[in-house]
């Protein structure tokens, strides 16, 4: 799941499909900062979603109050940042990967925990 929204959909949205596919036995989200979708999904994890998450947050060295990337995501007013981001997702039991190059072999350890 991306960052990218699909106009009438959320992360959630979409975490409740893979939910009920059998085929499905391990979600990826990829976020980046700016907005809360992240985090809103993270909650929703912890309260309803039993298979396996990794995710990876984008933009982790942007600086506060400054444009970035094609949406123009911006950290302000104290939400958005990476690392709140991150805590939300550790915290809801997904293992969060701060090192794409590392992500094939996370993926791997978290299907072989599941």
């Amino acid at each position: 799941i991306g960052g990218d929204s699909i106009i009438g959909t959320s992360f959630i949205d979409h975490l409740r499909r893979f939910k009920d596919d059998p085929d499905t036995e391990e979600v990826v989200i990829i976020g980046e900062i700016g907005g809360s979708a992240e985090e809103e999904a993270a909650e929703y994890v912890r309260q309803e979603f039993r298979k396996p998450v990794l995710a990876f947050i984008a933009g982790q060295t942007a600086p506060p109050d400054k444009r970035m990337g094609h949406a123009g995501a911006i950290i302000s007013g104290g939400k958005g940042k990476a690392e709140d981001k991150i805590k939300a997702l550790e915290s809801a039991g997904i293992t969060v990967v701060r090192n794409l190059g590392k992500f094939g072999d996370a993926a791997v350890a978290v299907m072989k925990k599941a």
